[in-house]
C-alpha cells in the first residue's frame, strides 16, 4: 500500500509560501514505514484537483491532501472529492459546535461563511483539528482512503502526530521504519567526498547518498527495519566508517549547524568569541546569536565595512590598509587581534572580501575573501579563499561566514 501526497493552493504555484508541509509529510511516512512515490502540486481550481485525483487513485491507496480546507470561495479540496466521487455534502452539527466554541473562546463570533468548513461528504468521517476551525475528513471510497488537512503548518502537525498517526497504526498501514541520519560537512566538495566514500554509495540496506547546497554536503544515510531501533542501530557502523574516512571535515548531523557546533566547542573549552565582519556584514553574528545560550560564549561584534572604522575600533593599521588595502592577509590579521583584544575574548574572527557585483580588478576578483583568526597565546593568522567571480552577492557572503565558523571549530578541534 503506497502513499501520494497532494497540496492544493495557488499560492505554493506561484512560490508566494514554502511547501513545508510536503517535505513533513513525506519524513513522517518514512518514520512509519509507509511507501511513498508521488507529491502533486495543483491550484484552487476543480476540474485540476479531479485531474490530479483522478491519476493518484490509480496508484496510490492512501491520498493526503493539504490546503483547501477554509471558509473562502476559493477552498474547494473538499466540495471537490465529493464531486469525484459523486456523492453530497452534508453539515455536521458537531463541527458547527466546534467552531462556535473556539471562536467564542477567542472573543470573537463565528461568521455565516465558516457554515462550509462543517459540510463533508456524505460517509466520510471528521478528523478532528484541536487548535483550528478546519477540520479535516477521513474517507474511504473503493480501495482508496482520503486524508484532508489544513494548509497552516500548525493545525496540520497537531491533526497528524494525535490523531492521524494512531490511526494509521491501528488500521494496518504501518509497515517497516525508515530511518535516516544526516551527516554534515564543510570543507570538501560532493565529488570528493562522494570519490572517498565510493563503496558505501553502493549499499542498499542502509542506502548513502549524497547532496551540496550553498558550499555545504551532507550524506544522508536510511535504514529500512522493523522497528526504529534496529534502523538506528543498522546505520550505526556506515556512519562510523564515513567519520573515519571524513574526519574533520564532518562538523555534524541532521539539526546541528556549524554556529551549534562552534558553540559546542567554546562552551567544552570555557572560552569566548568575537567577531569583526566587512563583506559578511553582521552574518557571522547573527548566526551565532539564532542558537539559544549563545551568550555564554558570544560576547559581540563589530561591523567594520568603512576602513575609518577598521582602523579607529580594531586598530588596524592605516599604512597596512593605503598599502595592502582592505581586502588582504595583514587586515584580516589585524581585524581579528583588534576585536579580541578591543572587547576582550579569547578567540577573534574577521572577514573582508569583496561579494561583488563590482568591486573587483584583475589581482582582486570578485569573491576574493580573508578570513582572520586570533587566539590564545599570541595567534594570529589568515587564510585567502577565492570562492569565485560568477558566484552571486549572496552565497559568497554565506559562504564567508560558514568558511570562517568553519576555520574556528577546526582550530577548537585540534586544541582541544
Amino acid at each position: 500500500m503506497t502513499a501520494e501526497i497532494i497540496c492544493v493552493g495557488t499560492e505554493i504555484l506561484l512560490g508566494d509560501i514554502l511547501n513545508s508541509n510536503a517535505q513533513y509529510l513525506a519524513q513522517q511516512l518514512a518514520n512509519l514505514g509507509i511507501p511513498h512515490y508521488y507529491q502533486s502540486v495543483v491550484g484552487d481550481n476543480p476540474e485540476r484537483i479531479k485531474q490530479v485525483m483522478a491519476i493518484a487513485t490509480q496508484r496510490s491507496q492512501l491520498l493526503i491532501f493539504t490546503g483547501g480546507l477554509g471558509p473562502t470561495p476559493d477552498d474547494l479540496t473538499v466540495e471537490t472529492i465529493a464531486d469525484f466521487y459523486n456523492v453530497p455534502l452534508t453539515e455536521r452539527p458537531e463541527i458547527i459546535e466546534d467552531i462556535t466554541t473556539k471562536f467564542a473562546q477567542r472573543g470573537r463570533v463565528m461568521t455565516e461563511s465558516n457554515r462550509k468548513q462543517a459540510l463533508i461528504p456524505e460517509g466520510a468521517d471528521v478528523l478532528y483539528n484541536p487548535i483550528g476551525s478546519a477540520p479535516g475528513i477521513i474517507f474511504k471510497r473503493d480501495k482508496v482512503t482520503i486524508l484532508t488537512f489544513p494548509g497552516v503548518p500548525a493545525e496540520m502537525k497537531r491533526m497528524w502526530e494525535e490523531i492521524t498517526v494512531p490511526y494509521l497504526r491501528t488500521n494496518g498501514w504501518c509497515g517497516q521504519t525508515i530511518y535516516s541520519r544526516s551527516l554534515k560537512f564543510w570543507g570538501t566538495t560532493e565529488s570528493a567526498l562522494a570519490e572517498k566514500v565510493a563503496p558505501l554509495l553502493e549499499l542498499e540496506n542502509p542506502t548513502v547518498a549524497s547532496y551540496a547546497n550553498h558550499g555545504e554536503v551532507r550524506l544522508r544515510i536510511s535504514a529500512r527495519a522493523e522497528s526504529r531501533a534496529a534502523a538506528m542501530e543498522a546505520i550505526v557502523p556506515v556512519e562510523e566508517k564515513i567519520r573515519e574516512i571524513a574526519s574533520a571535515d564532518c562538523y555534524g548531523i541532521d539539526e546541528e549547524t556549524l554556529p551549534s557546533a562552534v558553540g559546542k566547542l567554546l562552551l567544552e573549552a570555557g572560552q569566548t568569541l568575537t567577531v569583526a565582519e566587512s563583506c559578511t556584514g553582521g552574518g557571522i553574528g547573527t548566526v551565532l546569536t539564532e542558537i539559544p545560550g549563545s551568550s555564554k560564549y558570544f560576547l559581540g561584534g563589530i561591523i567594520a565595512y568603512d576602513n575609518r572604522v577598521k582602523a579607529e575600533l580594531l586598530n588596524v593599521s592605516k599604512e597596512d590598509l593605503d598599502r595592502f588595502g582592505a581586502v588582504s592577509d595583514p587586515v584580516a590579521q589585524q581585524m581579528a587581534a583588534g576585536v579580541a583584544k578591543s572587547l576582550g575574548s579569547d578567540w577573534g574572527l574577521s572577514v573582508t572580501g569583496i561579494a561583488g557585483p563590482g568591486g573587483g580588478t584583475e589581482i582582486k576578483p570578485v569573491g576574493l575573501v580573508y578570513i582572520g583568526l586570533a587566539g590564545p597565546g599570541g595567534l594570529v593568522e589568515s587564510f585567502e579563499y577565492r570562492f569565485g567571480s560568477t558566484r552571486s552577492r549572496g552565497w559568497i557572503r554565506r559562504a564567508s561566514a560558514s568558511t570562517a565558523l568553519d576555520r574556528l571549530r577546526r582550530k577548537l578541534l585540534a586544541i582541544n
